[in-house]
């Protein structure tokens, strides 16, 4: 018998100071489909931690992204990586080929505020 995989890191969702996940709340706005495979993704950084493209980009600063395809489209989830944890900082569907410059620094202001 093989033995049970072991999470390397555990999946956290970033917390507003007023109590809001905001990558919860849009993950919910996603179909069960969409839900299930962004889920699929970020449970694979959990148990295969680290990882590269084309599951996990580097997004500078200490920020990665979790990077998706979903039934219409592609998703990122962006993570800092804090102890064993994987911090959920924001999560956007994205529509340009690059990361636009205000999901990166609203990332990046809500990792400062973790830290």
């Amino acid at each position: 018998m093989l033995p049970t995989p072991q999470k390397r890191l555990n999946a956290i969702f970033f917390q507003t100071p007023a109590g809001r996940e905001p990558v919860k709340v849009w993950l919910r706005q996603l179909s069960a489909l969409d839900r299930g495979i962004v889920g699929t993704d970020i449970s694979r950084v959990e148990f295969l931690w680290p990882l590269g493209r084309p599951f996990v980009g580097s997004s500078g600063h200490g920020l990665w992204e979790v990077r998706s395809n979903m039934t219409h489209g592609s998703a990122r989830v962006m993570f800092m990586i804090k102890g064993n944890q994987i911090v959920l900082l924001h999560a956007f569907t994205k529509q340009t080929q690059k990361t636009p410059l205000r999901h990166l620094k609203l990332a990046i202001q809500r990792m400062k505020g973790v830290e």
